[in-house]
C-alpha cells in the first residue's frame, strides 16, 4: 500500500466537493477509521449508518445515496493514505452493493405485495422471490468504487399473485417481477441531488436489450441451451445470487453450471475468447482513433486489466467442468489457484497479481478524480500529474515507466496463451515457400498428388501412406464434420507429416501415420480436442512420439482422449508421483460429488487414466525400470481400491459405522506388486464385525465394489476384477468373515491356494484386519510340509497350467512355455512353502527377483544360478512389457533371442524337481 504524495482533497475533486458541501463530513470519515473489510464491516454497520439518515425522515433512496457517498469518500481517504489495500476497497464497495440491492428489494417487494399480493408458482404452489444475480466484478466481489453493477433478474416459475383483499389487484408473476425489477433499477440508479447509488447495466440478461427484463428459470435454461454464446459463458462464470431462497438459487446454479463449465476439457474456449478479445481491441482502437483523448485505457488496452481477467477466465472455462477448484468468481483467487495447481508458473502468477493490483489501484485513482466511470488517463497534463502523485510517483514519466513494465508482462503472458497458433508453422522445420507448397495437402487431393507430397516429406512408403490418408478423408465420420473441424483436422495432419517423416526408422512411418489418423478420427467430433492440438503444437509432437513408440499407448490415448491434457506440461508429465497427495486428491474429488454414483465412478476412472498416462509417458521415455513401473502401478491400484471402498460405503443405506470393518486382500500381480497396465486385480474380501447386519452389508459392499470397478462408463473401465481365489472358489461366499477365512486356510485350503498366499498382501480397508491377515499368512506359509507330497503337487499344478495354454507357434511364450516366467514363479513358491518353516524371511513380500537371490544367499539353491534366473525373470518381464506396449496380446519371441535365459531356468527347475 503506497501512500499518495498528495492529499485526498487534492487527488479527488469529488472528495473535495463532498467534504465542503456539508459541515461535519470530514469528521464522519474520521469515525470510520477501522478497516472496511467483510470481516470487520458489513450489513450491520451499513444498517446502522443508513438508519442515522432515515431516522431524520429521509426517504430510503436518498439515505442510501448519502451512505454511498460517505463510503466512497472514506475509501478514498483510507486508500490514498496508505491504510487500505485493494482488497479492502473492492470488498467494501461490493458488500455495500449487495446491501443496497437487498435493502431496496426488500422494501420494494413489500410495497408491491401490498398492492398486488404475493406471487406464487403455478406448479409448485410455493411463494416466489426475485433472484438478483450480480455479474462481472460484482459477482466476483471485486467491484470498482465508481463502477456500474451488472445485474440479471430471474424468478423460479410462472404463476400469479395471491391477493388478500379486494383492494389488491392480482398480477402475473412475470408482470409483478418486471415492475419490481424496474423499481429496483430506478431506486439504485436515478440521479438526484445526492447523485446515485449505482448505475445499473442489464445488458447481460438473456437476449440483451431485446429480451424481457425478468426471466423465469425455464426461459433461462432454454436460452442458455439453444442460444447461449461463448462470451455469455464468460459472463455467467461470475454470476452470483445476491437475493432469493437457497433452494431456488441452487436450482438456478444447476441450470447455468453445465452451460458455463463443460464436462470435458474445452480448449475451444481459447479461440472463442481470442475472437472476443480481438473485437474488444478493435473497438478500443476505433474509439481511440475517433477520440485520441480517450487513449491509454488501463482496462481494455493492451496489457490491461481485461487481459488478466481473460487469462484467469480461460483456464476456468477449459477446466472448470472437471475441476471444481477452478470455479471461484474472483480473478485474484483464480490466479492463485492456477499457481497451486501448476497450471501457471508461480512466479508468473505473482507478477500478474502485482500487475493486477497496480492496474486496479490506478483505475481507482482515475475514478477518484471526479467519481467518473473511466479507465483512461485524463487529457489535461495537470490531472495526469495528480494521478501520478496519487499513485505515489513524483511525476508522470515515473508512473508510465512502471505502468509500461506491468503491461508488457501482461501482454506477453496473454499472447503466450492466446496467440493464434494456426497463423504460424507448427512443424519443426523451416521451409522455403516452394517447399512449403510441396509439403501441404488439401482434402481434395487425389492419391497420386498425396503420394508426391509425402515423398517430398520423406515418407518411406509414400504410396501406402497416401492410400491411408485417402481412406481417412473419405470416411463418413470425417465427411460429416463441420467445416471448421475439417479445416483444423487437415491443418493438424499437415503439421504432423514432417514430424512423422523425421522419425529415424523408416519402417515406423506408416504405422505411426495410421495410428495418428485413427486417433484424429476418433476425436474429430469433439472440436475441443482438435482445438487443444491446434493451440498447443508441442502437444501434437508429444502425441506423435508416444504413438510411434507404442501401439498400446496409441490405443489407450484413442480410447481416452481426455488425457491429451496431460501432455500440455512436460514438467507435471515427467514429475515423480506424489502418492500421498494423489490419495488426498482422490478424496477431494469424490467429496465434490456427494451421492452422485455415476460422477464418482467417472472421477475415479479419470484420475486413474491420468496418472497411468503419466507413468506411461515416463516409461516410454526410459525413465522407469519395469520394477519401478510395477511398483507405481500397484500403489496406484491400492489407492483407487481404498477410495472406492470408502466412497461406496459412504452411500450405503443402513450403514452402522463411518468406516467399514472390511478389507481387500490382493493376490497375484497386485499382491506381488508386479502390476502391468492392463492387469486384472485378483482380490479376496474379508470382514470382522459382530453387528447382525454386517454379513449382508459387506456382501453388498463387495458386489458394488466389483460393479464400480468393472462397469463401462463414459470414462471407460477402472479394473477387471478376479475373485476366483476366495475360499471355495466360485461356489464360495463373495465375502468371508476373518474367522471363517482363517479356519479355511488352516484346515481346508488346497496346496495351490497356499501357493497363491505367497503373493498375497493387505491392499486396502481396515488395517487391523490386514495385520491379522499378514500374521495368518506367515503362519500358514511356515507350516511343516511333506517334501515329497509338496514337490508332486506343485509339479502337477504346473502341468495343468501348461496343458491349459498350449503354444502351437514356432516362437517362445515368455509366460507359459517351459523355461519361462511361470516356471520361475512356481520355483519361488515351492521354495517358500518348502523352507519358510526354517527361514521365516522367505515369507516377506519382496518380489520374485529378490526372493530368488535370497534363496541363493541362504544356500537353498546355487547362488550363482539364482542370480542368473533372477536376471532371466527381469529380462522376460521387460520383453513382455515391450511386446504389450506394441499392442500384442501374447508375449512371444524367437527362442534364439533368449536361449541362455531359457536354459538357466530349465537348469534350476531340473535341479529342484528331478
Amino acid at each position: 500500500m503506497t501512500p499518495s504524495l498528495i492529499s485526498s482533497t487534492a487527488a479527488s475533486r469529488y472528495y473535495q466537493r463532498w467534504v465542503n458541501a456539508e459541515a461535519g463530513r470530514a469528521a464522519q470519515v474520521a469515525e470510520l477509521a477501522a478497516p472496511l473489510t467483510r470481516l470487520t464491516f458489513g450489513p450491520t454497520q451499513f444498517s446502522r449508518l443508513l438508519q442515522n439518515e432515515t431516522d431524520s425522515g429521509m426517504p430510503l433512496p436518498r439515505a442510501m445515496r448519502r451512505l454511498r457517498n460517505l463510503l466512497v469518500c472514506t475509501l478514498i481517504e483510507r486508500d490514498l493514505g496508505g491504510r487500505a489495500d485493494l482488497d479492502e476497497v473492492v470488498s467494501a464497495i461490493t458488500s455495500f452493493a449487495e446491501f443496497a440491492v437487498q435493502t431496496h428489494l426488500a422494501a420494494l417487494t413489500a410495497d408491491l405485495e401490498a398492492l398486488h399480493g404475493t406471487p406464487y408458482g403455478e406448479e409448485s404452489g410455493q411463494p416466489q422471490e426475485l433472484i438478483v444475480l450480480g455479474m462481472g466484478k460484482l459477482g466476483g466481489c471485486e467491484l470498482n468504487v465508481s463502477s456500474d453493477i451488472d445485474l440479471i433478474f430471474a424468478y423460479p416459475e410462472d404463476g400469479d399473485t395471491r391477493t388478500a383483499n379486494d383492494e389488491q389487484r392480482s398480477l402475473s408473476n412475470q408482470e409483478f417481477f418486471t415492475r419490481l425489477g424496474k423499481k429496483l433499477i430506478g431506486a439504485l440508479s436515478e440521479i438526484t441531488e445526492d447523485g446515485f447509488t449505482f448505475r445499473v447495466d442489464m445488458a447481460l440478461r438473456p437476449n440483451g436489450a431485446s429480451g424481457p427484463l425478468v426471466a423465469n428459470f425455464n426461459m433461462v435454461e432454454t436460452y442458455l441451451v439453444t442460444q447461449g454464446r461463448e462470451w455469455e459463458r464468460y459472463a455467467w462464470c461470475k454470476a452470483r445470487a445476491l437475493t432469493g431462497r437457497a433452494d431456488d438459487i441452487a436450482t438456478l446454479e444447476s441450470i447455468s453450471r453445465p452451460f458455463v463449465f463443460r464436462r470435458y476439457l474445452d480448449f475451444g474456449s481459447i479461440d472463442a475468447m481470442r475472437s472476443m478479445h480481438a473485437q474488444i481491441r478493435t473497438e478500443v482502437k476505433r474509439l481511440e482513433a475517433l477520440h485520441p483523448e480517450r487513449s491509454n485505457n488501463v482496462k481494455l488496452g493492451r496489457g490491461g486489466i481485461r487481459e488478466i481477467e481473460f487469462l484467469a477466465q480461460v483456464f476456468q472455462l477449459i477446466r472448470g467442468g472437471r475441476d471444481t477448484g477452478l470455479r471461484d468468481r474472483s480473478t485474484r483467487a483464480t490466479l492463485r489457484t492456477l499457481a497451486c495447481k501448476n497450471l501457471l508458473d508461480a512466479e508468473v502468477v505473482d507478477k500478474l497479481l502485482q500487475a493486477y493490483d497496480f492496474l486496479r489501484n490506478l483505475e481507482h485513482r482515475l475514478q477518484y478524480l471526479d467519481d467518473a466511470q473511466t479507465h483512461t488517463f485524463p487529457t489535461n497534463p495537470a490531472d495526469c500529474l495528480i494521478i501520478a502523485q496519487a499513485m505515489g510517483f513524483a511525476d508522470v514519466p515515473s508512473l508510465m515507466q512502471v505502468l509500461d513494465r506491468h503491461r508488457a508482462l501482461v501482454d506477453a503472458q496473454f499472447d503466450d496463451i492466446f496467440k493464434d497458433k494456426q497463423s504460424g508453422r507448427t512443424g519443426q522445420q523451416d521451409w522455403s515457400e516452394e517447399d512449403n507448397v510441396l509439403h501441404t495437402l488439401s482434402d481434395t487431393d487425389n492419391r497420386e498428388t498425396i503420394a508426391i507430397v509425402l515423398t517430398h516429406c520423406g515418407f518411406s512408403d509414400a504410396s501406402a501412406a497416401a492410400q491411408r490418408l485417402v481412406t481417412t478423408w473419405q470416411s463418413t465420420r470425417v465427411q460429416n464434420l463441420p467445416l471448421t473441424s475439417r479445416t483444423r483436422l487437415l491443418a493438424l495432419v499437415n503439421a504432423a507429416l514432417p514430424v512423422i517423416a523425421a522419425i529415424p526408422e523408416p519402417e515406423r512411418h506408416l504405422p505411426t501415420l495410421s495410428r495418428l489418423l485413427d486417433f484424429l478420427e476418433a476425436i474429430a467430433r469433439r472440436a475441443a480436442y482438435l482445438a487443444l492440438l491446434t493451440e498447443y503444437p508441442a502437444t501434437l509432437h508429444r502425441v506423435i512420439r508416444m504413438i510411434s513408440a507404442s501401439g498400446w499407448a496409441a490405443q489407450y490415448l484413442t480410447q481416452h482422449p481426455i488425457l491429451l491434457d496431460e501432455l500440455l506440461d512436460p514438467r507435471s508429465l515427467n514429475a515423480a508421483p506424489d502418492w500421498p497427495e494423489f490419495a488426498l486428491e482422490c478424496r477431494r474429488q469424490l467429496e465434490s460429488a456427494p451421492g452422485d454414483t455415476e460422477r464418482q465412478m467417472d472421477l475415479l476412472r479419470e484420475m486413474h487414466h491420468a496418472q497411468q498416462f503419466r507413468l506411461l509417458a515416463q516409461d516410454l521415455e526410459g525413465v522407469l525400470s519395469v520394477e519401478a513401473l510395477a511398483d507405481h502401478l500397484s500403489i496406484l491400484a491400492d489407492i483407487l481400491v481404498a477410495a472406492t471402498v470408502q466412497a461406496i460405503w459412504n452411500m450405503m443405506p443402513g450403514r452402522h459405522r463411518d468406516t467399514p470393518r472390511f478389507t481387500v486382500i490382493a493376490y497375484g500381480k497386485l499382491g506381488g506388486k508386479e502390476l502391468g497396465y492392463v492387469s486384472d486385480l485378483d482380490v479376496v474380501f474379508l470382514y470382522e464385525d459382530d453387528d447382525q447386519d454386517g454379513p449382508a452389508l459387506y456382501a453388498k459392499l463387495a458386489q458394488r465394489f466389483i460393479t464400480w470397478m468393472t462397469s463401462h462408463t463414459s470414462a471407460g473401465i477402472l479394473f477387471d476384477i478376479d475373485i476366483a481365489l476366495r475360499p471355495d472358489g466360485a461356489s464360495g461366499l463373495l465375502v468371508s468373515s476373518f474367522a471363517k477365512f482363517e479356519k479355511y486356510q488352516r484346515e481346508s485350503a488346497w496346496l495351490w491356494e497356499h501357493q497363491a498366499l505367497t503373493r498375497a498382501r493387505f491392499c486396502a480397508g481396515d488395517a487391523a484386519i490386514g495385520e491379522r491377515f499378514e500374521t495368518l499368512r506367515e503362519e500358514v506359509l511356515r507350516q511343516e510340509r511333506d517334501p515329497v507330497v509338496l514337490q508332486r503337487e506343485v509339479q502337477e499344478m504346473r502341468q495343468k497350467m501348461r496343458d491349459a495354454h498350449p503354444n502351437r507357434s514356432d516362437r517362445f511364450d515368455l509366460k507359459h512355455d517351459a523355461g519361462g516366467m511361470i516356471d520361475i514363479e512356481f520355483i519361488v513358491q515351492y521354495l517358500i512353502l518348502r523352507h519358510a518353516a526354517a527361514y521365516p524371511q522367505l515369507t516377506a513380500d519382496i518380489g520374485n527377483i529378490a526372493l530368488l537371490k535370497l534363496c541363493g544367499e541362504l544356500g537353498l539353491i546355487d547362488a550363482a544360478l539364482s542370480v542368473e534366473v533372477a536376471d532371466a525373470y527381469r529380462t522376460f518381464r521387460k520383453l513382455q512389457h515391450q511386446i504389450r506396449l506394441q499392442g500384442e496380446e501374447r508375449a512371444r519371441v524367437a527362442a534364439t533371442r533368449i536361449a541362455h535365459e531359457i536354459a538357466v531356468v530349465k537348469q534350476l527347475w531340473v535341479g529342484i524337481f528331478n
